[in-house]
């Protein structure tokens, strides 16, 4: 589990929501998702399921499942390489059978399971983005 700290700045409609400022730590550097945050300099803002019942202005821990952050990751870095590879392999060795040129082939199909692979994780993760698990929490109030 992955913690920060933050303020929040706004609640949600329905109060279950709120918009957090953290400070962007030396660890975001690291994360391959950093420029999907909405920041201005140092500071970030992270819409965040409001567990605790924080209110505008309260400091809070923010949590994030380090499991479901790294499943994500694998969704949107690896499965398309794999993917690509697979289609690559299979695109040489049905050319060999079907005696066409196997790099041509290759290319082409490694494209293929490529884009097929880019939409699976664009269907993926529309309802990835609705499961509460992929989404940081507001867990106490300091």
């Amino acid at each position: 589990m992955a913690t920060e700290q933050g303020f929040v700045t706004h609640i949600g409609q329905a109060g279950n929501t709120a918009w957090v400022k953290t400070v962007r730590s030396s660890t975001c550097e690291g994360c391959a998702s950093k420029d999907s945050c909405e920041s201005a300099g140092n500071d970030m803002k992270v819409k965040a399921i409001n567990l605790a019942g924080a209110k505008v202005g309260d400091r809070i821990v923010l949590n994030f499942q380090t499991g479901a952050l790294l499943r994500a990751i694998f969704l949107l870095y690896i499965f398309p390489i794999i993917c690509m590879i697979i289609g690559a392999v299979t695109g040489q060795k049905i050319a060999l059978m079907l005696g066409y040129d196997p790099s041509a082939l290759s290319v082409l199909a490694g494209f293929l399971f490529f884009t097929i692979a880019v939409l699976v994780i664009k269907t993926r993760s529309d309802a990835m983005a609705r499961q509460q698990k992929y989404q940081p929490k507001i867990i106490r109030i300091l």
